[in-house]
């Protein structure tokens, strides 16, 4: 994975609690047809077997343009990027990280990506707004959130009445999880405080300076604070919290990550997109199968910073690849349950069933 490292590194400042970072593009491109012409042109060959060989030396392999975030996703796509680097892959791929959804939202919208790997609600608000010109492939990450504190006191949904909780993202998916929980377990914001900071490493200072202060995070985020400041605790798994609620509720699955595509350029080039579904899928395996391989791999394309912490984090990020009918039934119920609570978190009103892809 040199040639992949080197250039996703060249640009991607190292993933740390700072919340640093930056996007980084490692292209794999098919040789023009002016190389194959002028390679092929020098050999004496017939004019069919010059034919055949431009067209083999430029490939029926299309390339494909994926943007993922800084975290879990692109932490699923590791093999996917080693299997490109070493020309193994079935398609040519562009890789593009960045730290903020936006940032690969909006490339993706412009048509500047085909593939893009964002939040779960964030690929419904982006199907209503345009139009229909996105499609769910698979469910890439299930819950990654933890209740983070010291205090061992804490032991359930309940336990965190009358305390604050410091975490981030006013009105995005964690803001919702969070409200949803508390409100299904007799609880509200009065009865719990919520304090919102800007980034995550603000989070992991309050928890380091306050013993018994109490924080929502994200997995690598909870591994990496939890690897400076050894008092800490994962205290609550929102993801069974979330299981605890919905097994009398309607047994939806709480999804943090899913992967899309433009509805058109799948239209374009389906078998493409098969063949990265089908490389993603097998790249979610390894990982989960290979953990302290992926971290070292993770750690080399400076997804997070060190190998250990990595190893560390992997088996509580839920990386996955959900695909056709498991995943509509396991996105559809995660959609309802945030539009029940406020119709904007899904983009103001739920998905078709085209936006689904069910092969």
């Amino acid at each position: 994975m040199k040639k992949t490292t080197a250039l996703l590194l060249a640009a991607l400042t190292a993933f740390s609690l700072a919340g640093c970072g930056g996007k980084s593009t490692e292209t794999t491109a098919a040789p023009s047809a002016e190389t194959a012409e002028a390679s092929s042109a020098e050999e004496t060959t017939s004019p069919s077997e010059t034919d055949a060989q431009a067209d083999d030396a430029i490939g029926s392999k299309p390339t494909v343009r994926i943007g993922s975030l800084n975290g879990p996703t692109s932490m699923g796509l590791v093999y996917v990027m080693e299997k490109a680097d070493s020309g193994e892959a079935g398609n040519y791929y562009e890789f593009n990280m960045a730290t903020a959804a936006d940032e690969i939202t909006g490339l993706l919208v412009k048509g500047d990506l085909d593939i893009a790997l964002i939040p779960a609600n964030v690929a419904s608000v982006l199907y209503n707004k345009t139009e229909g010109n996105i499609t769910v492939l698979d469910i890439n990450t299930l819950g990654v959130l933890y209740v983070v504190s010291a205090d061992d006191s804490i032991q359930s949904m309940a336990d965190l009445k009358g305390k604050t909780v410091y975490m981030t993202g006013m009105g995005t998916t964690p803001d919702y999880v969070m409200q949803y929980l508390l409100k299904a377990n007799g609880l509200s914001t009065d009865d719990v405080k919520l304090e919102y900071k800007t980034e995550a490493a603000e989070v992991a200072a309050v928890l380091k300076e306050t013993p018994d202060a109490v924080g929502l995070l994200p997995q690598p985020f909870v591994t990496a604070a939890m690897a400076q400041n050894d008092q800490l605790k994962m205290v609550l798994d929102l993801t069974a919290e979330w299981n605890k609620v919905q097994e009398q509720a309607g047994g939806s699955t709480l999804v943090t990550g899913v992967t899309v595509v433009r509805t058109d350029f799948l239209e374009e080039n389906q078998e493409a997109v098969n063949t990265f579904l089908a490389e993603h899928e097998e790249s979610a395996l390894a990982v989960n199968e290979n953990v302290a391989e992926a971290a070292q791999m993770v750690a080399d394309l400076g997804i997070i910073e060190k190998a250990p912490v990595a190893e560390k984090a992997i088996p509580y990020c839920n990386i996955t690849c959900l695909k056709g009918e498991e995943m509509k039934t396991a996105l559809s119920g995660y959609l309802q349950v945030l539009y029940d609570q406020d119709p904007s978190s899904v983009g103001g009103s739920l998905p078709g069933d085209d936006f689904y892809y069910i092969p």
